[in-house]
């Protein structure tokens, strides 16, 4: 049986806001995001969020303590629940994988950071995260490191260049040779030239 799809975002009611566009294309270039569903899903996100928070406003402090802590490990900045119900989808935008390596100056752009993210270049604890979107939690963020470490591939040699290097080869040894024996040769010579003298 097919795993069930959740839904991830919403789209605009209103397609055509030219004050919402203008707004979104600002924040694709700040972030370097790939498209604008990247936005829709980190506002879907953080209304999700937000929604938890209203829950929890009448809920005992205990349970408000322990949700706040919870936001805090994601990296959000957020002491109460109204600062939680104050967050933005840019709040979540910056604990994406791609804006925390750039904030960690592991990467000069967004677009870098998503080069590297995607090439397999950026390890958490160890292990490759190849996904920009990724939610980085600040322990996570600790163990972020960058690998560019390229695989060295062993070239194949074909049948014509084994050919040639081993009549190269062959070369190098009658040459080395040759001067062998020329040496000996001279040191023969000057020997005689001092019995001679």
């Amino acid at each position: 049986m097919p795993k069930r799809q959740h839904k991830r975002f919403n789209r605009p009611k209103k397609l055509f806001d030219s004050a919402r566009i203008k707004e979104e294309n600002e924040l694709i270039k700040k972030y370097g995001l790939k498209n604008k569903r990247e936005i829709w899903k980190a506002d879907f996100a953080i209304e999700k969020i937000r929604n938890l928070a209203k829950k929890l406003i009448t809920a005992p402090e205990e349970e408000k303590t322990e949700f706040i802590e919870k936001q805090k490990a994601k990296g959000f900045e957020a002491e109460t629940i109204a600062d939680v119900l104050g967050l933005s989808n840019e709040d979540y935008l910056k604990r994406r994988l791609e804006s925390v390596v750039v904030a960690k100056k592991l990467a000069t752009t967004p677009k870098q950071a998503r080069q590297f993210i995607t090439h397999r270049h950026i390890k958490i604890n160890g292990k490759i995260i190849n996904s920009p979107s990724h939610l980085t939690t600040l322990d996570e963020e600790a163990g972020l490191e960058l690998d560019l470490k390229m695989p060295v591939k062993k070239q194949e040699t074909t049948s014509e260049e084994e050919e040639f290097l081993k009549e190269t080869a062959l070369e190098k040894e009658t040459e080395e040779k040759a001067e062998e024996s020329g040496e000996e040769e001279t040191a023969k010579e000057e020997n005689k030239e001092d019995k001679a003298e």
